[in-house]
């Protein structure tokens, strides 16, 4: 069966648990699946015990939702398709880094399988997102990119941006107007005191930039050697 064979809400469900997983250490509840879908508690709930029913989630009454093998394969069909047109949308349309997550939600659950192909293919197969988020391979692999938030870099280093969330299209305009992108070298130094806050500078030209902890949180960077 295909993932296209789904009902859109379990495309939907499926893709939030891979995500929280791919995030996160913690383990992925019915109560973090709610405050990330924006859903009811009861509703997830209830999509969970079918869902397990499919043979889709493991699960125990209050414990911890995980994806069987099952599940685990539509779910990073769907984030290959996310990524994929999110690559699409920047690549060939002109979006901008900051307006396609929205699209790509949209258009994910409609596109067909052979058209997901033949956008791989017109984009050279490409490895990654404009966001920096690694692409599923079509038979269902993926290599996570060492990295760590930035937030957890400390004062005084110098670090490489792997990939960005982009779950706050503002806070990626914002980024991106600093020269906070993918791929940007950034030295890094202490903010203001008792504010969990970080001067970051692009390697070389730019002006410092003062980020909050929701800015820093949300890049993920690798240390850096010249």
């Amino acid at each position: 069966m295909s993932v296209s064979e789904l009902s859109t809400s379990t495309q939907n469900y499926l893709k939030a648990i891979w995500g929280l997983k791919e995030w996160s250490s913690e383990p992925v509840t019915a109560t973090l699946i709610s405050a990330q879908l924006g859903l009811k508690l009861s509703s997830v709930s209830d999509a969970v015990r079918k869902m397990a029913k499919q043979g889709l989630v493991s699960h125990t009454p209050y414990g911890a939702v995980e994806l069987t093998d099952r599940g685990r394969q539509y779910a990073l069909d769907m984030v290959r398709r996310h990524r994929l047109l999110e690559s699409f949308l920047v690549q060939a349309l002109d979006y901008t880094w900051d307006e396609v997550h929205d699209e790509a939600e949209n258009l994910e659950h409609a596109v067909s399988d052979m058209l997901i192909e033949r956008v791989d293919k017109f984009l050279n197969f490409p490895s990654r997102d404009p966001h920096g988020d690694p692409i599923p391979t079509v038979d269902g692999n993926i290599t996570i990119p060492r990295a760590h938030r930035l937030s957890d870099s400390g004062a005084q280093s110098q670090v490489i941006v792997e990939r960005i969330s982009d779950s706050d299209p503002q806070l990626l305009a914002f980024l991106k107007e600093h020269g906070i992108v993918t791929g940007a070298v950034l030295d890094t130094r202490e903010g203001a005191p008792f504010s969990e806050s970080l001067e970051v500078r692009v390697f070389g030209s730019a002006p410092w930039v003062l980020l909050g902890r929701p800015a820093t949180d949300a890049v993920f960077v690798a240390p850096h050697t010249p």
